[in-house]
């Protein structure tokens, strides 16, 4: 199972420079906007130290961690709900994706055109807001009339649901902010509503902006510096005195999914590290690790990551009772490691 974050923004606001860094994947970067027209699409390994000291006692003969897609998508402009600039395209690609990276300029470079004319951060964030929330008042006027139309029992609930739904987006709420049931999260689930997905906000800095009251879930970065040091060895790096945080990021994005990772060791062959939401159960670990799990699946042989390490490894963990067996109910940990049984 793999894990998509589109990154957004409005043109010139260093969306292609954090891919760049992020994917070490060249891509067209130019002080005007729309250079990038189709999405770029890169695979990031999520940094993981338990993975390391998980291969140094397995000795396995491959390591593979887990990993994150990040999709580079065309910057916004005001109006992309009615199709300004390349809008259409750009919001049906981040409907595709499970979150949201809102790059924000606060960055001062004349060279670099900005689209708002000046710096404000609080600007950029709401013509993003503003456009999601457009769109998905638009997608539900067209779901609710649709449904409208063969109106029965059945569907009667669900357009209720919609239309309650509807009211909070026409009041400016981003659905992730209402209060939904359980059935109303699900009715709305298969439409992939825009502003459903989690958001994290760059803040594309110089330097360290003095910005007053930031209520929203975000990091500080100069990407144009990551750009740099991508170029550096550890060692310039070092004397430099210059330190990446991108696996801050990387870290930050994994957590906005509500995602845990668990980890199977194959026989001693391969350690390998897996994505799943937090609350899987076993069953469904399994399923991440192979789609034939969902019939098959008997049991499974748990062990915390940290116990196995000190153990030294699987069999001295078994002798010491360490190792617990469980059945498909059993809510998998962050960091628990897993042997399928089938």
């Amino acid at each position: 199972m793999s894990f998509s974050v589109g990154i957004v923004g409005l043109p010139n606001v260093g969306k292609s420079t954090l891919f760049k860094t992020l994917t070490k994947k060249n891509v067209d970067i130019a002080p005007r906007p729309f250079t990038t027209i189709n999405p770029n699409i890169g695979v990031v390994s999520v940094p993981d130290e338990r993975l390391n000291k998980l291969a140094e006692i397995i000795k396995p003969e491959k390591t593979t961690p887990t990993v994150i897609e990040f999709v580079d998508i065309a910057g916004l402009v005001k109006g992309a709900h009615k199709g300004e600039g390349l809008g259409n395209q750009f919001l049906a690609q981040i409907r595709n994706c499970d979150a949201i990276l809102n790059i924000v300029r606060v960055f001062k470079n004349p060279e670099v055109e900005n689209v708002l004319g000046q710096i404000d951060p609080e600007k950029e964030i709401e013509v993003i807001r503003v456009e999601l929330l457009m769109k998905d008042l638009e997608s539900l006027e067209k779901i609710i009339s649709r449904l409208d139309k063969k109106r029965d029992k059945k569907t009667s609930k669900k357009i209720e649901a919609l239309k309650r739904i509807k009211q909070g987006v026409s009041q400016g709420r981003l659905i992730s902010q209402i209060d939904l049931t359980s059935e109303e999260k699900l009715e709305i689930k298969e439409y992939q509503a825009l502003t459903t997905k989690p958001i994290l906000y760059i803040l594309n800095s110089d330097n360290k902006p003095e910005l007053s009251d930031i209520k929203f879930k975000h990091l500080i970065m100069n990407l144009k510096e990551e750009e740099e040091i991508l170029e550096l060895s550890e060692s310039d790096k070092e004397e430099l005195g210059l330190e990446s945080h991108l696996d801050k990021l990387v870290v930050a994005c994994y957590d906005i999914l509500n995602l845990i990772t668990f980890f199977t060791i194959t026989g001693g062959k391969e350690v390998k590290a897996w994505t799943i939401t937090k609350g899987s159960n076993s069953l469904r670990a399994g399923e991440a690790v192979h789609s034939d799990f969902k019939d098959k699946f008997i049991k499974a042989d748990v062990i915390d990551w940290q116990q196995l390490v000190l153990s030294g490894s699987w069999s001295r963990a078994r002798e010491k009772g360490l190792i617990k067996t469980v059945g498909k109910d059993y809510q998998v940990k962050d960091g628990d490691v897993l042997e399928f049984k089938i």
